[in-house]
């Protein structure tokens, strides 16, 4: 009897699930370590990373007390320096 047989599901399917989840890990890594405390508090609040739901640029702006174009290019440049950060680590 295997843990698979104990589950009852796919074997691709809990090998994809723990795949995710790894994925998952490395990416809150790579946030607490590649990006700049502005930069991590936008895609949090931009992503709901905290729980709280998703927030609109224009939430974000108000709330931060800048542009919503300034956030915008925070996002942006925040999504490009995970994206380096996550090709290098695979």
């Amino acid at each position: 009897m295997s843990l698979l047989d104990i589950l009852g599901t796919d074997p691709d399917e809990v090998i994809d699930e723990v795949h995710l989840k790894l994925q998952v890990k490395k990416l809150y890594n790579k946030i607490n370590d590649v990006l700049k405390e502005r930069e991590k508090n936008i895609i949090e609040l931009r992503y709901g990373l905290l729980g709280c739901g998703c927030k609109t640029q224009r939430e974000i702006a108000k709330m931060l007390g800048i542009s919503r174009s300034y956030v915008s290019r925070i996002e942006k440049k925040a999504v490009n320096k995970l994206n380096k950060a996550m090709e290098m680590t695979n």
